[in-house]
């Protein structure tokens, strides 16, 4: 259960269908007000048992044009004829409420709307990418290549809808305030990524997000090196500017293109051979913790290649040798098919960052 109950904003469509069933939960009453009236008229003014009571005040109300079941005092008649009023604008009242809503869709919007909450309720460990422009869009199309849980977050209501037809989930609203990102789960998310063209607005993000959710990762887009270094002191963990390493990326296409290509063979796809991993080693389900690399054998069980191992004070070991020590908090990095590193996390139990 989470600590924090996600209050979610009104709006326009929540308004619509709450509005909607306003109307038709008071026609439900009201009509059931004119049935329950009719029953006790019949029952107590004209004397008849509560079944013929009960049947006539139903006929009447459905207006089927059936005979009185017993004979009808000329004031039972007379509230007979107001029955029949107040029933049949009662369910006038009622049909154009529930017409009304389906031609203008407000069930349907409602429905997706309260399908959507109970999603973002069970969101756990998910990725949050506010901004779906040019760069949010890559990095959701890399996040669900690899069948990641996230959710966009985006002002834009035409980049929304852009978002909606690829199937992704979606929140519409400025991403910059509190009350967003927690409907976004920011307080259960791993990770957010901030990537709108502004760099004040991405500052405002990751600032909210580390108030809201210290412990999460946050990964930060800048336009130029001053920024690079305010969304640093902000609290960003990474900050990636799309220019600065764009150009890095001709340079290094132009220089060096088989590495460049076996790299982002490694890194970006659906459609990928090898890929490159990170397991997070815990004391309490890992295995091979206090174990050296000879002794853990992981490399000889899994077939997948440790290229290195990052400690938990953040130094970095390249090519680990056989008698590296594995200790708690160890971010191993490993290289392999698929079925190598399933097998590898099977082995050293790992929680994914």
């Amino acid at each position: 259960m989470r600590q924090n109950r996600i209050r979610y904003g009104e709006t326009a469509v929540e308004e619509n269908y709450r509005r909607t069933r306003r109307h038709l939960t008071r026609g439900a009453i009201a009509l059931g007000g004119v049935v329950f009236s009719g029953v006790l008229w019949y029952r107590f003014m004209e004397g008849w048992s509560w079944l013929d009571a009960t049947y006539m005040a139903v006929i009447t109300l459905s207006t089927v044009g059936f005979g009185e079941i017993n004979p009808l005092s000329p004031r039972g008649r007379l509230f007979t004829i107001l029955l029949i009023m107040m029933g049949v604008g009662v369910i006038a009242y009622i049909l154009n409420s529930l017409t009304d809503a389906i031609v203008q869709g407000h069930f349907q919007a409602g429905f997706r709307l309260l399908k959507r909450r109970r999603l973002m309720e069970s969101l756990q460990e998910h990725y949050i990418i506010c901004g779906f422009g040019r760069t949010g869009r890559q990095v959701a199309t890399e996040f669900a290549a690899e069948a990641l849980a996230f959710v966009v977050v985006d002002s834009d209501s035409v980049a929304i809808q852009t978002a909606q037809q690829l199937r992704y989930i979606t929140l519409q609203g400025d991403a910059t305030q509190d009350q967003m990102l927690l409907q976004a789960g920011v307080e259960q998310a791993r990770c957010l990524v901030a990537a709108l063209p502004s760099d004040a607005e991405n500052l405002y993000i990751v600032l909210s997000a580390k108030t809201l959710s210290p412990g999460i990762r946050t990964i930060a887009r800048a336009s130029s090196e001053e920024a690079i270094l305010k969304l640093q002191r902000g609290g960003a963990d990474v900050v990636v500017s799309p220019y600065i390493t764009g150009g890095k990326r001709m340079a290094a296409a132009a220089l060096r293109p088989q590495v460049v290509d076996f790299l982002d063979g490694m890194l970006t796809g659906a459609e990928r051979a090898v890929y490159v991993e990170e397991f997070l080693l815990l004391p309490e389900s890992c295995p091979v913790v206090g174990k050296t690399l000879a002794e853990a054998q992981l490399g000889r069980e899994s077939g997948a290649l440790i290229l290195a191992i990052r400690r938990d004070d953040g130094v970095l070991m390249f090519a680990p040798s056989a008698d590296t020590r594995l200790y708690p908090g160890d971010m191993v990095i490993s290289m392999g098919n698929a079925d190598q590193l399933r097998l590898l996390s099977q082995i050293i139990s790992p929680i994914r960052r």
